[in-house]
């Protein structure tokens, strides 16, 4: 396997979303419908104006819908929701754009060749703390016990996100998986693997990240303009791991380290 090449594993999450694609369509529809006519009243109120009214009338009535589920544009001839049927219409071409704010699954998943043995790989990640030295998104990460953590990471735009998460299964030198527990920010799951690199070179580092984020789709294609995609935040991350686990140091552009080096590669850990 080469440096960071994608791999095929499914997160839970993501499969838990395909399974129950048909079951949920009529819930996401609706929720597209409230959120997007939500943002049509507050802007078309805003504009104090009469195309503003229009606007926050078809908002209005893309909430109704949302809420109660029922399309009053399609009544029969004399039905007194029909007269809102072109500013549902209306609505509902703006509420599909909004409904892109509705929570969508993401999954990443990458690999890495890293020389060093499987179990000083796996001692280094088992302790969470230990994942911010290498993944830039992560502010900070608290181990509560054995099996639980807070996490908190860094989001677009200067803001924060934070949840709790709990070991889900754990095979000594081998898999390290969690899960986020609710209630999340962002729901999340993610596990690594620890697999012997082909020819004695070490050990490959197999990673999956699953997760739901607030912002849903448009969210994602938003931290792709700042570059903050997570497929390439995912690979930068396990580039930083390979640095510091082989060299105990993260090299920075200029070519002097980062300061981040691995203390932890002695033993140590971050201190609570």
């Amino acid at each position: 396997m080469t440096m960071l090449e994608p791999i095929s594993e499914v997160p839970p999450l993501v499969e838990r979303d395909q399974a129950g694609a048909g079951r949920t369509a009529g819930r996401a529809e609706r929720l597209a419908s409230t959120i997007g006519g939500s943002a049509l009243v507050a802007y078309g109120l805003a504009r104090r104006s009469v195309p503003g009214l229009v606007l926050a009338l078809a908002g209005g009535a893309l909430i109704q819908h949302g809420v109660s589920g029922r399309r009053g544009a399609a009544g029969a001839p004399g039905d007194r929701a029909a007269p809102r049927a072109p500013l549902l219409r209306a609505g509902q071409r703006v509420g599909r754009l909004f409904g892109a704010l509705a929570p969508a699954a993401t999954r990443v998943a990458r690999a890495v060749t890293v020389a060093k043995p499987a179990d000083e790989l796996y001692k280094f990640w088992r302790n969470f703390e230990n994942l911010p030295r290498f993944m830039e998104h992560l502010a900070e990460v608290e181990v509560i016990d054995d099996r639980r953590s807070r996490w908190a990471a860094r989001a677009p735009g200067g803001g924060s996100v934070s949840w709790r998460a709990e070991i889900i299964e754990d095979r000594e030198n081998e898999l390290i998986a969690w899960r986020s527990r609710e209630p999340a920010d962002i729901e999340n799951a993610g596990s690594v693997r620890f697999v012997p690199a082909p020819g004695g070179r070490g050990t490959e580092v197999r990673v999956t990240i699953d997760y739901k984020a607030p912002a849903g789709a448009l969210g994602r294609v938003i931290a792709k303009v700042f570059g903050e995609d997570p497929d390439q935040q995912l690979r930068d991350d396990l580039r930083h791991f390979k640095q510091l686990m082989e060299a105990g140091e993260i090299p920075t552009i200029d070519g002097q380290p980062s300061g981040r080096r691995s203390a932890a590669l002695g033993g140590a850990v971050l201190g609570r």
